[in-house]
């Protein structure tokens, strides 16, 4: 039985982020994940999910100075404290309103420090790991393509199951974003089938054009039977960018339940 979630730093992002969670919940999804949620303060954000019914998923870690390029801290050397002040403030905020995971975001590295960017995101895994299994989380990480980010770290299925290996915590896992993985490896299905038990969390979203997983070069209704076939229980992430008003663009649901023995339905980040 699949859960689909939707990621509400793309979706509803007309409304605050409180009414993205009501937004959410009256067009039935049944959780909610966001990106950076913290200038909402934490019971405010608890409220909102209470008052909705919904579940919190998980959240991602500051990236760290956006004004000069910043997009994470976790393989940057020399960062290291800030990236464990990021860690701390995304677990205790999570812990705070109830999500089960944290995404530990790698950041942008030059070619010529990849050996010591990858030693620096390995032992920072290790004490994030350590520290969220006290709160009873799992620490997420995501290879991402460099069309869209350059020279983002951790940008490899690959790469990420070697990371997680060396690492040798039972609470990291790969988000496995579709989008990113077509557009950097392709042959999803293969490495969906590869991976499974590194897997935390699947996202979905058109190819080229991160619309919604309705146009594009990705046969979803196959990835969902694979996910199906092979046994995945975690949820699949809609993050993507609607084409028009998100509620116009969820014509998607009704026609991935047609490709799977039965589906509910979530909204995640």
């Amino acid at each position: 039985m699949h859960r689909f979630s939707a990621n509400l730093g793309f979706l509803f992002t007309e409304l605050s982020e409180t009414k993205r969670i009501a937004a959410a919940a009256a067009a039935g999804f049944t959780g909610v994940e966001m990106h950076w949620p913290y200038q909402v303060p934490a019971p405010e954000m608890r409220s909102a999910l209470s008052r909705s019914e919904l579940t919190m998923l998980g959240l991602n870690t500051p990236v760290g100075n956006a004004a000069a390029g910043d997009f994470g801290l976790g393989a940057l050397p020399g960062r290291e404290g800030e990236f464990q002040q990021a860690v701390e403030q995304a677990l205790s905020y999570g812990t705070a309103i109830g999500a089960s995971s944290v995404h530990c975001m790698a950041g942008a590295v030059a070619p010529d420090d990849l050996v010591r960017a990858e030693q620096t995101f390995v032992a920072n895994l290790k004490a994030a790991a350590d520290r969220a299994a006290q709160a009873s989380m799992t620490i997420l990480i995501e290879p991402i393509n460099h069309r869209d980010k350059p020279g983002y770290f951790l940008h490899r299925i690959e790469q990420a199951a070697s990371i997680i290996e060396k690492v040798g915590r039972s609470n990291v896992k790969i988000m496995f974003d579709c989008y990113h993985i077509q557009i950097t490896q392709g042959d999803l299905i293969r490495r969906l089938e590869t991976h499974l038990e590194l897997i935390g969390h699947v996202q979905v979203a058109a190819v080229p054009s991160r619309a919604e997983p309705d146009e594009g070069e990705v046969n979803y209704p196959e990835i969902l039977r694979t996910l199906e076939r092979i046994g995945y229980g975690g949820w699949i992430g809609a993050e993507y960018k609607p084409r028009g008003r998100t509620e116009d663009g969820l014509g998607w649901l009704r026609a991935w339940s047609k490709a799977v023995s039965g589906f509910s339905t979530a909204a995640s980040a």
